[in-house]
């Protein structure tokens, strides 16, 4: 009974320690809370101080209108090319997607029909495609050459005689010439995309340095550095360089891009060329 009770009074003499660390414990997380509530109101206050500020359109608006006439010139010019950049991507988008689906159906005919008569009645159905262009030039030169051959050895009371080709390096220049004409066609326009990615960033870079003489000129006037004296003028600035960038950034990837589905296309014309002159020199030689 003794051990009983001293066990007993040493548990009520712990029943306070325990009771003082809860309530210091208390104290602490009530302490964190007030200065957790007390952030948050402060980052409200700074959020209602804020509010009054533009959204960003409106800011970018307002530094545009109210930037100096050079900057305004060198941004219309970024736009402007900008635009008619963004149009020659998309209508040579289409056009290389259409010429793609062409060539495929015309070497399709192509290596289907037994005689040129029937390619070139289905050449009339696919316009867009290059190889086209250089069958109907080989197929020209070829009846060039027949007929030239026809008249010259013409016999009325015999059979017909067998077509022959009168040179064949001759049907080989023809096809050149016309992949030349093809490639030249599909190219167009496209160099502009090089010029874009080549200038763009300079006439930019022209508007950033117009921006940045008047923040010193006017640091020079009013001899501060305060950011509202010399903000806007960089703002201009920084503005002028992103207009650059967002011009040639995408008229490079583009140009880049035609540049070889142009290289694929006088690939194939190529290697059609070859195929031509080996049917005509099997079948006319």
């Amino acid at each position: 009974m003794q051990s009983y009770h001293t066990f007993d009074s040493t548990q009520v003499a712990c029943y306070p320690r325990v009771t003082a660390l809860s309530q210091r414990r208390a104290a602490d997380a009530s302490e964190a809370s007030l200065h957790t509530l007390g952030m948050f109101a402060l980052a409200l206050q700074v959020q209602d101080g804020a509010a009054p500020v533009s959204s960003g359109s409106r800011v970018l608006v307002d530094i545009i209108t109210k930037a100096t006439v050079i900057n305004q010139a060198v941004l219309a010019i970024l736009i402007v090319i900008s635009v008619v950049s963004w149009a020659i991507i998309l209508s040579k988008s289409l056009t290389y997607r259409k010429v793609q689906r062409q060539t495929v159906k015309f070497l399709d005919a192509f290596r289907k029909s037994s005689k040129f008569s029937e390619v070139q009645a289905v050449c009339a159905t696919l316009p867009a495609s290059p190889l086209v262009g250089v069958f109907q030039a080989g197929y020209a030169e070829l009846n060039a050459q027949f007929r030239l051959g026809g008249s010259q050895s013409a016999n009325p009371s015999g059979p017909a005689p067998r077509p022959m080709l009168k040179s064949l390096s001759a049907v080989d220049r023809a096809l050149l010439r016309a992949a030349t004409v093809e490639i030249n066609k599909l190219e167009k326009r496209v160099p502009f995309l090089a010029t874009v990615a080549s200038v763009a960033p300079f006439i930019g870079l022209f508007g950033t340095v117009v921006g940045i003489t008047i923040a010193f000129q006017r640091i020079g006037t009013t001899g501060s550095t305060n950011l509202a004296v010399v903000g806007p003028s960089i703002s201009e600035a920084l503005i002028a360089t992103a207009a650059g960038l967002f011009a040639a950034i995408p008229a490079v990837l583009a140009y880049n891009h035609f540049s070889t589905r142009m290289k694929v296309f006088a690939a194939e014309m190529d290697d059609f060329s070859l195929e031509f002159l080996n049917i005509a020199e099997r079948n006319f030689t």
